[in-house]
Order: structure tokens, then sequence, then C-alpha cells
């Protein structure tokens, strides 16, 4: 079992609501320089976190529904080959953690400062310490970055995830720096984000998952229609995605036709009882906070 999914204790009603922002520890290169295509194709993908029943919980603090507005279904995981907005706004982040170059996937949304990703909070930080050296690629292609490597100025991570890495609010953000004298979104484009929605929906995931059999190469989905789990306060979907595809997009009312959707939830866990499902954490008031912040930094 993972140390991190063993250490999860019910600290949520002691933690304020404020949250977590900690400025990236810089390698003696640039992030952007240090992540060559050799690097990038090397990294080891971060494992999706494992969550025994015990250490989830029913109910996750919400507020009123907010939505921020921006091939095959159903599909248990395979390659995006179509097109539209997604194949830009999502991407690969790249980082250091414990001394290995690591990999998770996040998306572009739409913010006040054009340049916040949503991921994972475990793609952030885990065991105890934030990670270093965080690029955000989007587009990757096989050691490609048809736009560029965006390099973090600030993580952040809900309050929960940030003292205890509680697996129900795996929620992290990271903000880039300009590109070029460039916004991220301005780039890119951005996903919509909702806060606070119901948890039954048809509903796109993406990710780059690294882990076999996938190999990190490509951009691949699931899609299906998200489920309440009965014994956690996540959202459940049929996705066999793998290692890496953490922090990936979750969206909801998603069209092939333009790739855009809603952003309600990242790639975060898998539950020892159900190895076919991936779950996400509920994007509720803590989620909204993390956002709200991430977006005025």
């Amino acid at each position: 079992m993972n140390r991190a999914v063993r250490r999860l204790i019910t600290l949520a009603s002691a933690l304020t609501l404020s949250l977590v922002t900690l400025p990236v520890a810089q390698s003696t290169a640039s992030p952007g320089a240090y992540w060559t295509p050799e690097r990038m194709r090397a990294a080891v993908p971060l494992d999706l976190r494992t969550a025994p029943p015990s250490a989830l919980r029913l109910t996750v603090p919400t507020g009123e529904p907010t939505t921020v507005a921006p091939l095959a279904f159903p599909n248990g995981g395979s390659a995006w080959t179509g097109g539209g907005s997604v194949v830009s706004t999502a991407g690969r982040v790249f980082f250091t953690y414990q001394g290995r170059n690591a990999s998770c996937s996040g998306n572009a949304v739409t913010s006040a400062n054009k340049s916040t990703v949503i991921t994972a909070g475990h793609c952030v930080k885990l065991d105890g310490a934030y990670h270093t050296n965080v690029v955000f690629v989007p587009a990757y292609n096989n050691g490609n970055a048809p736009y560029g490597t965006w390099a973090a100025r600030t993580t952040l991570a809900t309050p929960q995830w940030h003292a205890s890495e509680d697996i129900n609010y795996d929620i992290g953000a990271i903000v880039v720096g300009q590109l070029n004298g460039q916004y991220l979104t301005d780039v890119v484009g951005a996903q919509g984000i909702g806060f606070n929605l119901p948890k039954a929906d048809n509903t796109y995931a993406f990710g780059y998952p690294a882990a076999a059999p996938y190999d990190g190469t490509k951009l691949v989905y699931c899609s299906g229609r998200t489920f309440n789990a009965l014994i956690s306060n996540g959202i459940g979907l049929t996705c066999d995605m793998t290692g890496g595809a953490s922090g990936g997009p979750w969206l909801r009312g998603f069209s092939e036709a333009t790739g855009t959707g809603t952003l309600n939830s990242v790639n975060s866990y898998k539950i020892n009882l159900f190895p076919n499902w991936m779950f996400g954490p509920y994007f509720g008031a803590d989620a909204q906070n993390l956002y709200n912040q991430a977006q005025a930094a």
C-alpha cells in the first residue's frame, strides 16, 4: 500500500479553507530547458493512487452549482483520434519527484490569468513534498511539444491534500509563466470548469497513461456515464487508463465536433475492489476555492 495513502486521516473538520501556495523549487537549469525530449520520453509515470474503502468518505462540502463557460461512446480507453480543442488544452505534466523524473496529465482551463492548469493533487505534491521542475506540455506527442514547454511559477493544492494527502481532495493546480511573451490559454485555448454539479452525466476522461499497456506517447480517452460511488464521495467511470493519466480532465457536456466541455473532475484513484473503474474527486467548494486562488495568482 502506498505510504501516502496509509497516512490518510480524517482531519478535514480541523482544516481552514485557506489554500496553500508554494513557489516551485528550481533546478540549476530552468524547467523549460531541463525537460529535453529525451527526458520527457524517459519520465516514469506517476502511479494512480490506490485507495481502500476505509480511506474514502461519503460527503465533501458543496456550494451552489457553478459553471464557468468556455468518437465512440461509451469507450473504456483508447487513443483519441478526433480533433478539437481538447487536443491542445490537454497535455502532460512533467516534474521531479524524489529525485526521479516523472509525469502526470493536466488541462488548461478558462481563467482570469490565462495561465491555469488543473491536475490531481498528487501531481503537484506527494509523500510530504512538492514536486520540482514542474512544466506543462500541451498537445504532447512522443517527445514533441508543438505549443512549447510551459514552466510553472506556482503550484497549489487543496488544504486537505496539503495537510494529509487526503484522497477525497486530490486536486491540484499549476499556474504557468508566459512563454515567448504569450499567455497559455491565448495559445492553446481552454476548457470550461464547473463546481457543485450533479454527479451522473455523460463524461469523457482524457489523459496520457504511460504505464502498460500504454506508453505515454499519445492522448487517450474513456467515455461513459459517471456514477455516484456508494462507498465514497468520488465520481466513478469505467476506464482502464493507467499511471501517467493522473490529473487528466473529466469533461461533461463534451462535444466530439469541437473538442470542448466542462471540466468537473480529474483522473485520481482506483479502489482495490474495482480495478476497472477510475475515480475522480468531486469538485465542490474546496475545488472552487482552489480554482479561484489559482486564477488570481
